[in-house]
């Protein structure tokens, strides 16, 4: 270790600790001890430039283990970011760039939101995953336009987590050869040593995975050791690397150096200048960036500058001589066309469908426009009709394929969703069934945090699952995914509000959630584009309305028999289609007002699904025509009448809320 190189490493752990210490709260532990290796990787290999951080060719960084965040803070500070000493000293305060934890989109040069553990893995899969289909889609010889490496650094606490093992898993299936885990091991979580609660052989598991697994001793102090590791791993092209780094948590603080006690909390300012002292740190104030620091980073920026200036010089190069892949190269990076939603997109032939059907009708209509439309589903696929019929499947063999066989990994597949979106050029889409959007929802609402478009494609959608039974039939699942912030959840009555549902997915700047019928619906002619404002009038009774009738899905067929029948005994009954009640809920207070008039009071929600979040809508003078107790095994047919989702069922109850 040289002696700036030396300077710097403990300039990371000296402003981590200051910063935890000021704030008063933070995870000091992991940035001092990973340090020597966090600047091994940023100083000498990281593909980066901080003067352009969205550079499309940058190597990824993504932190996993988040609550070291401090660590990241201070990188991204002394590399050139636009991370300032005041954002150090604002560390998890109120408006700061500066977070407990990374957030992608607030943070100059934070590629993912970090936190949750384990999900950082998963996404760096993803992240590889975009850049080997990216790669094989636009490389030419002599043109390696699309061409770095994708690493996360985590602790022992993520690999706890079953999404890594899942996405892990999956990585060494792929063979992604440009993905590289530093694990900083320092056998310490907030409840003290792990011997107790973790004791595998990680690196036999790893190498079971089909990984390449490297071991650096001394993960404090030799950083010549840990250079080599990550040599070794940019070697090895047909499998991604673990890099298992030994380390002492809160190395150099003599007091709290392989404690627990430092993992949450801060240091105290008694041992961070015990620290100091210990380290030999030289500077008295607090917060500073030696001078020697400083000049030695930005030799660097300048090395930083000239590698995307040689890559912007191969860009022009490719251009010229491949003009056409140069283009597409550029509309994958960009949003996707209005034109690809012309007349024909809304077209569908008129008989009865399910929603899951007409779903793969618009998936393989979108893939013959979308090219960068990436997907697939957690061994459902021909379940939930979530197949790209014309494409090839993504491979080691074929990495130009964009079906993906993501295996029964729900949470991995979307945090490998996110992570595909959040390098770019790929329109990702992920598909389950409805019930077991349990298991990837900390990832949906990572989804949301970070306002990434993902397609969620949930399909068994109500207890028309009929014979798979209880375990299979959402009941409170759409209610949940409305109460996440900033996720569209999506339950189309038919091909053109699922078509109304994919057009939105595909436009937003964040998540949309569509859940498909499993059972045959019929296609309204009433039904149609208005179901982009997320609510609206499908039939009334001319006049003011005296009853409302709110239906979802497969029920928006019932609302409308229903409405029939009252109309016959001279109740006026409006039928409003309510896809997406999170954009409805955008619409202006005027639109809102026109298709659901304070004035009329009697209101009757009808879905096959937990009545929870309805009240907003029919409030305390409606009625529900809902499921609020777990489903059965029988054929669907049989269990809608037994639940009470028939036309009879819902007139019934739209006269009680009238008082008839």
């Amino acid at each position: 270790m040289s002696k700036v190189d030396k300077l710097a490493v403990n300039t990371i752990r000296v402003l981590s600790a200051e910063a935890i210490q000021k704030a008063n709260s933070g995870h000091p532990g992991l940035p001092l001890g990973s340090a020597p290796m966090a600047y091994t990787l940023w100083s000498k290999y990281l593909k980066h430039n901080p003067k352009d951080p969205k550079w499309e060719n940058r190597d990824r960084f993504i932190l996993s283990a988040g609550h070291a965040s401090m660590l990241l803070y201070s990188l991204l500070h002394m590399f050139g970011y636009q991370v300032s000493m005041e954002d150090i000293k604002n560390f998890r305060q109120w408006g700061s760039v500066t977070p407990g934890h990374p957030e992608y989109g607030l943070t100059d040069g934070v590629e993912a939101t970090s936190g949750p553990l384990g999900q950082g893995i998963a996404m760096a899969v993803g992240f590889a995953m975009a850049e080997a289909h990216l790669a094989a889609q636009f490389n030419k010889p002599g043109y390696n336009v699309v061409d770095h490496y994708t690493y996360a650094l985590t602790g022992d606490g993520c690999l706890q987590e079953g999404v890594s093992g899942e996405a892990s898993s999956f990585a060494g299936t792929q063979k992604l050869g440009k993905l590289i885990v530093l694990y900083d091991k320092n056998d310490i979580t907030i409840e003290g040593n792990i011997g107790t609660a973790f004791d595998e052989d990680v690196k036999k598991r790893y190498k079971a995975y089909g990984w390449q697994v490297l071991e650096v001793e001394d993960g404090n102090e030799d950083m010549k050791a840990i250079a080599a590791a990550i040599e070794e791993a940019k070697a090895e092209k047909e499998k991604p690397s673990l890099i298992i780094v030994k380390t002492a948590i809160a190395y150099g603080c003599p007091a709290k150096q392989g404690s627990e006690s430092s993992h949450g909390s801060p240091l105290g300012q008694e041992n961070i200048d015990a620290m100091k002292k210990n380290l030999g740190w030289e500077y008295e104030e607090a917060f500073v960036v030696p001078e020697e620091v400083k000049k030695h980073i930005a030799e660097l920026q300048e090395v930083y500058s000239a590698e995307e200036a040689q890559w912007k010089d191969l860009f022009a190069k490719y251009e010229k001589e491949y003009p056409e892949l140069a283009k597409e190269y550029k509309a994958y990076m960009a949003p996707v066309p209005e034109d690809v939603f012309d007349d024909a997109y809304w077209n569908f032939e008129d008989k009865p469908m399910a929603t899951r059907d007409t779903s793969n009708v618009i998936l393989n209509r979108l893939a013959a426009k979308v090219p960068n439309l990436m997907g697939g589903s957690a061994d459902l696929g021909p379940a939930n009709k979530s197949i790209m019929k014309e494409r090839a499947w993504f491979s080691p063999e074929d990495r130009k394929g964009t079906n993906v066989h993501f295996g029964i990994r729900e949470f991995a597949m979307a945090a490998m969703c996110n992570g595909m979106m959040l390098h770019g050029g790929i329109r990702p889409y992920c598909a389950t069934f409805l019930v077991f959007s349990d298991y990837m929802k900390s990832a949906i609402r990572m989804s949301a945090l970070m306002k990434l478009p993902v397609t969620y494609v949930l399909s068994h959608d109500s207890i028309g699952v009929g014979e798979d039974g209880a375990t299979h039939e959402p009941i409170e699942h759409l209610a949940a995914l409305r109460a996440t912030p900033g996720v569209y959840m999506w339950r189309p009555a038919d091909g053109h509000e699922t078509a109304a549902a994919y057009k939105a997915a595909m436009t937003a700047k964040a998540p949309n959630a569509i859940a498909l019928s499993r059972q045959n619906l019929p296609l309204l002619k009433e039904t149609g584009e208005g179901a982009l404002r997320g609510g609206y009038i499908l039939k009334d009774g001319g006049g003011k309305p005296d009853v409302i009738l709110i239906g979802t899905g497969s029920e928006v067929e019932l609302c409308m028999n229903a409405a029939e029948e009252l109309g016959k005994e001279g109740i006026s009954a409006r039928v409003v289609s309510m896809p997406c009640m999170d954009l409805f809920e955008e619409q202006d207070a005027a639109y809102q007002e026109s298709v659901l008039p304070n004035a009329v009071r009697a209101r009757v929600a009808v879905e096959a699904g937990s009545s929870f979040g309805w009240a907003k809508y029919v409030g305390l003078d409606g009625g529900y025509v809902t499921v609020d107790h777990f489903g059965a095994s029988a054929p669907a047919g049989v269990l809608f009448e037994k639940f009470g989702f028939t036309t009879e069922a819902v007139v019934k109850k739209a006269k009680e809320v009238l008082g008839k």
